[in-house]
């Protein structure tokens, strides 16, 4: 609102060119445009190269209607009377599509329509600079344009906008009513409930991160939705992520979101008050994966801008935008239905996605927040993921397999290229031999020319299509993200990296690994009006708030069980040690466990294991001591639908034992309740494998935190084993039994680390 009551709707120079000024297909070819590290150090070097009266990063606002119009342009000469608008790019510039530039022209001409406004200047110059990051060089196009042209177009651009600005409106009066008069779906809150969701709403409302460790069956996904719903109209919060690292997440919060009716809204009411949106991985949206993202190859992108505006207006009339919903309005209007859910990201309240859309390098709804200067809520799933998924975000790897079948399937155009890369890949190895070498410092020669493959590839693909199944577009993927890390790597403390070789036999793969996403993470948590992170395992505090670069006030709750002891039967089998030197010794005791275990009380057992091979060794042995206990196993690779074949297996009806690896795929995320999983063993602290990688790692930790056992072996192991665990009690109806095997077990460190409404018994 402003002084005159009117409502405003306030929009950036780009959102609002992005919205008038594009047309024609989707293309993908003039790619990949620089980090956002590389475009601030580029707009960085052209000012540089200016005048002392040079100013830089202009603010301008202006108003049309209810509009305002605000943004910063990159800089602006006063000798010169020159505007100046910044690209930078890598690859050649003449291939840069039309409408592209046309797009360029467009925030360029509306910042200079501002500053004319505001310096009160009858004309001005123009000027498009495209800076290659390579090259270091400038291309500049530059047009004189009078104030009338300038404002005229201005004018043009807000009346194609005005509509939707007064629709926007009208949907934040909705949505504000909409979530005013939201009640909680059910009777009451289950145990516990109510005091997680009276701790989300006080976090949000005092602008407070959170952290919150609360036990599988208190509703953690509807007890944190909607007090957060709640308390976005009172904190003028404008945006709503959920965030999460499993599929199974996404599936409940859309569950939740269903349970307090936003997939079905009023039928009386013209807007649907919340607009929801799935966020999918770009291979599962995609129609046409044969086929490059542009208009001479795949139908969905030709036209795609042109088509925009009318499926646009569809998804928002709809408001309930799960993958399905989403792709139906897609095909509907003839787009592709994965970029149609990114620019939804720009129109929605609630957007549910994975994790790395908010703390990637290239995070999509970051960047957005910051572009439309959104006042975001935070809800992080699982948030114990967080740790292991920020070293993957942060982290990249050379694996000489897949360069060596991106060089062996070469065009003839990048045969060269690749050729230079594998020159220096070979130097690096002979100058480094052992199965494992940690390097002192980055090889320059190898990251070069991985940055020149990375352009060569860019320019080949202008002309020539490539499917985004391709083994070249998947090499060229990993070298974006290796020089795109070791960029990052280079303004971060070294100790938080580590670069090193491993050999496998003839194959050997170079990584760059982060050891620790704190440094990284944390101005993600910063740029959120606040974040609630939510798991069953979040201890202990202080691991996660050095591991995540949470603040060292940020609270840490534990909310309380709503289940008893007594339905869960704990079982110690400490006369069992499940050390890697003992598990030869350690097959036939746990074998004899589980077979005594399933005669005492048949029914659906899961049984946890550190490794494949282990859990193979022990399948074997219970085969040939008990070969009537039914039996079936996780694999190595197993496809989705040989997934849900494993976990089909678990019915109320159902007796066996289904093997599975600790912390992998069923060790966390999967529901089975009542008699379709009656117990679990597991064998193992769920310590990651003693290797030369984690004894790195290890020394890291020691050295930033003087605890690196604790902190890269036990701490994450127990996370692992009481997530395994957490799969047998669902509800306040189940019953279960859990089977701790390893003499390690009844250690008081460790016993510390298992929830406490667990009853440990004195004897195994």
């Amino acid at each position: 609102m402003n002084g005159d009551d009117t409502p405003r709707y306030r929009v950036a120079v780009r959102a609002l060119c992005e919205f008038t000024a594009r047309a024609g297909d989707l293309d993908l070819r003039f790619t990949p445009a620089p980090t956002a590290q590389q475009g601030i150090a580029g707009h960085q070097v052209v000012a540089s190269r200016r005048g002392e009266h040079y100013e830089h990063e202009v603010a301008l606002e202006g108003r049309y209607g209810a509009l305002i119009v605000r943004g910063r342009a990159d800089g602006f000469d006063p000798t010169l009377k020159r505007l100046e608008e910044v690209k930078t790019h890598r690859g050649d510039i003449d291939a840069m599509p039309a409408n592209q530039r046309a797009l360029h022209w467009a925030q360029a001409k509306v910042y200079g329509a501002l500053l004319c406004r505001e310096r009160s200047l009858d004309s001005i110059e123009i000027a498009l600079v495209y800076f290659d990051i390579e090259q270091q060089r400038e291309s500049v196009l530059v047009e004189t344009m009078t104030r009338n042209v300038l404002e005229a177009f201005f004018i043009e651009q807000c009346e194609r906008f005005i509509h939707w600005a007064e629709q926007e409106l009208a949907h934040e009066a909705a949505r504000t009513q909409r979530l005013t008069q939201l009640s909680f779906p059910h009777p009451d809150f289950r145990p516990g409930q109510r005091a997680l969701a009276e701790s989300v709403f006080k976090a949000i409302s005092t602008r407070r991160d959170l952290m919150l460790q609360a036990p599988t069956g208190i509703g953690k996904t509807l007890g944190t939705l909607f007090p957060a719903l709640k308390a976005m109209p009172g904190q003028r919060v404008d945006r709503l992520f959920f965030l999460t690292a499993r599929t199974t997440g996404r599936r409940l919060a859309l569950e939740a979101l269903t349970t307090l009716g936003m997939a079905h809204p009023p039928v009386d009411e013209g807007d649907p008050g919340i607009r929801t949106l799935e966020l999918i991985a770009r291979d599962r949206a995609c129609e046409h994966p044969e086929l490059a993202c542009h208009g001479e190859s795949c139908p969905l992108a030709s036209g795609f801008y042109d088509r925009l505006p009318r499926a646009r207006q569809a998804a928002v009339r709809a408001g309930w935008l799960d993958q399905q919903g989403l792709r139906r309005v897609a095909l509907d209007h003839s787009v592709c239905p994965y970029y149609l859910s990114q620019e939804m990201a720009h129109w929605c309240d609630v957007v549910i996605g994975d994790v790395n859309y908010w703390f990637d390098t290239s995070a999509m709804l970051y960047a957005l927040t910051r572009q439309h200067q959104w006042r975001v809520s935070l809800l992080i799933d699982e948030a114990h993921n967080l740790v292991e998924r920020g070293r993957a975000m942060y982290g990249a790897e050379f694996d000489q397999g897949r360069f060596a079948a991106a060089r062996r399937d070469a065009p003839t155009a990048l045969r060269r290229p690749l050729d230079r890369l594998w020159r220096q890949w070979k130097a690096l190895l002979r100058a480094h031999e052992g199965d494992y070498v940690c390097l002192e410092s980055p090889p320059r020669k190898l990251f070069n020319a991985l940055s020149q493959f990375v352009t060569a590839v860019g320019d080949f693909m202008v002309d020539t299509p490539v499917a985004l199944d391709s083994v070249l577009l998947e090499a060229w993927f990993d070298a974006m993200q290796i020089t795109r890390i070791a960029d990052i790597a280079s303004e971060v403390d070294a100790e938080h990296y580590l670069l090193d070789i491993e050999r496998r036999g003839r194959q050997a793969t170079l990584s760059l690994r982060n050891v620790v996403p704190a440094p990284l993470l944390a101005p993600r948590f910063e740029a959120a009006h606040a974040t609630v992170l939510f798991s069953a395992t979040l201890s202990p505090s202080h691991y996660y708030r050095d591991q995540l670069g949470l603040d060292i006030a940020t609270p840490w709750l534990e909310m309380a069980s709503p289940f008893t002891a007594c339905q869960l039967e704990v079982h110690l089998a400490d006369h069992i040690s499940t050390r890697y030197r003992d598990r030869r010794a350690s097959l036939a005791p746990i074998a004899e466990l589980m077979a005594h275990q399933f005669r005492r009380r048949p029914g659906n057992y899961l049984a946890f294991f550190s490794s494949f091979d282990y859990l193979e060794q022990v399948s074997r042995a219970l085969a040939d001591h008990a070969p009537d206990v039914a039996q079936w196993s996780q694999s190595r690779r197993m496809s989705e639908p040989e997934r849900d074949a494993f976990l089909a297996r678990f019915t109320s009806e159902g007796q066996g034992i289904g093997f599975a690896v600790l912390g992998g795929i069923f060790g966390e995320g999967i529901d089975l309740p009542g008699e379709r999983l009656i117990g679990a063993f597991i064998a193992t602290l769920g310590l990651s494998q003693f290797n030369p990688v984690n004894e790195q790692m290890k020394a890291r930790m020691e050295a930033l935190f003087g605890d690196g056992y604790r902190y890269a072996y036990l701490y994450p192991g127990i996370t692992r084993v009481v997530q395994a665990a957490g799969r047998v009690i669902r509800s306040p109806e189940d019953r279960g039994v859990i089977h701790l095997i390893d003499d390690r077990f009844r250690h008081h460190e460790i016993q510390t680390l298992l929830p406490g409404w667990w009853t440990l018994p004195r004897g195994g």
